[in-house]
């Protein structure tokens, strides 16, 4: 049996990191992840005035006392989704805020309307013009009543970070209840916020009106957890998965169960034993604690090798069924119609060369690689470096046979062109 280490989660680091700017001093921030996310986040803080001094490969301390209002550097932001909680920290800083629109992984229309709306309930104009997000509260930023028409993780956290300095108390309803929104929340009450009720539909921020720095451990990345979890099970072999929260992996785990597979929780671990014959099941992902969105890519890998024919409902975005004709390259037989993909059990998945059309549909691929039969090349994979702490080095470890190669120029210009 192999064993990996979880590395720190993605979506809460982003956001600690980028909060860290309405702090106004210094953090340590443990546990995390070596990803190009984290990177970005930490270059746009440079950018902007912050002192980032890297201690450990996993530990950096952050000084935001010298950051700029209105410096983030559009390029960068553009790079990924969660820049835009650069808005929110701004504002709640300086009153003010500026920044260009964020990137990230494509895979449908994801408004920021419900962001804007909780701004504008804070005392703030908001305006888009030109590629970029300008916020501007005359009066400073006011405590407020929030509720959102759907569960939006993003909004909830930016409205938390523009609300932990407001004059007064902000009510958010029908807030997200995803780990990484609790995580955040527990972040700013180390640096001296009044945040409860995280975790809940119903969050309460009482201002503040100065914070102070601390040291903070992200919270385990519960998506690289699931992904492993499926790779097990995927290529019929038996691995342990550390440093884990196993409650965040329960809508996982009971689907794996129901399909057949060994899942065996421990007090901060899982071992999960693949089984021959995969049950087929039916999915609907959904807001946290359903089933994660982000793991239904690699989940509809698992579903082409059960008996039978299996449905899988995306309840979140409008398209993230892009990677299915990468699979369908590798013998899959899938019928997507609308949000709802048909996956007919085939067994076995057979190889050929793909590419990753996004974060988790590259994970996704990799999976598929490893249980396939034959060679399987994988392009596009800075999409997959975005989320994933050494995936290549951690999957070696625990005996697949994969490997990251490095192209030459000339050849990314021929593919190019």
């Amino acid at each position: 049996m192999g064993a990996v280490e979880i590395s720190g989660m993605k979506n809460a680091a982003v956001a600690v990191i980028l909060s860290s700017i309405v702090v106004e001093d210094r953090c340590v921030l443990e546990n995390l992840p070596n990803i190009s996310d984290v990177t970005i986040s930490l270059d746009i803080l440079r950018s902007m005035g912050a002192e980032v001094r890297r201690i450990n490969p996993t530990t950096v301390e952050i000084n935001t006392r010298s950051i700029m209002g209105g410096s983030a550097p559009y390029e960068l932001v553009r790079k990924m989704r969660a820049s835009y909680y650069v808005i929110g920290a701004e504002l709640g800083r300086f009153g003010r805020a500026s920044a260009g629109f964020p990137g990230g992984c494509d895979f449908g229309v994801r408004p920021i309307d419900q962001h804007i709306k909780g701004f504008e309930a804070l005392g703030a104009t908001v305006t888009v013009d030109n590629g970029c997000i300008e916020a501007k509260a005359e009066n400073g930023v006011q405590g407020g009543q929030i509720y959102f028409d759907n569960s939006s993780v993003g909004a909830t956290i930016n409205v938390i970070i523009a609300a932990v300095r407001a004059k007064g108390m902000t009510v958010i309803e029908n807030a997200a209840r995803e780990p990484h929104v609790v995580d955040l929340a527990n972040f700013l009450n180390a640096c001296g916020a009044k945040i409860s009720g995280a975790g809940t539909d119903v969050i309460k921020i009482k201002g503040v009106e100065k914070m102070h720095g601390c040291t903070y451990a992200i919270i385990p990345d519960m998506i690289e957890a699931a992904t492993f979890m499926i790779a097990a099970a995927a290529t019929r072999g038996t691995l342990r998965i550390n440093n884990v929260i196993p409650k965040h992996l329960e809508s996982i785990s009971a689907k794996m169960e129901e399909m057949g597979i060994r899942v065996e929780e421990l007090d901060d671990a899982v071992i999960v034993s693949g089984v021959d014959t995969l049950t087929r099941v039916n999915i609907r992902t959904l807001p946290y604690p359903g089933f994660p969105t982000d793991v239904q890519p690699q989940m509809c890998v698992l579903l082409c090798m059960a008996n039978g024919v299996s449905t899988l409902y995306e309840g979140v975005w409008d398209n993230r069924f892009r990677y299915v004709e990468e699979l369908k390259r590798m013998g899959a037989k899938i019928k997507v119609d609308g949000r709802t993909a048909i996956v007919e059990g085939i067994g076995a998945l057979s190889s050929a060369p793909v590419r990753a059309v996004d974060l988790r549909a590259g994970a996704a691929m990799i999976i598929a690689a490893l249980s396939a039969k034959g060679k399987t090349e994988i392009e596009e994979i800075h999409h997959i470096e975005r989320g994933y702490d050494d995936i290549v080095g951690k999957l070696r470890g625990v005996g697949a046979d994969i490997r990251k190669i490095n192209l030459p120029d000339p050849y990314m210009y021929e593919k190019a062109n």
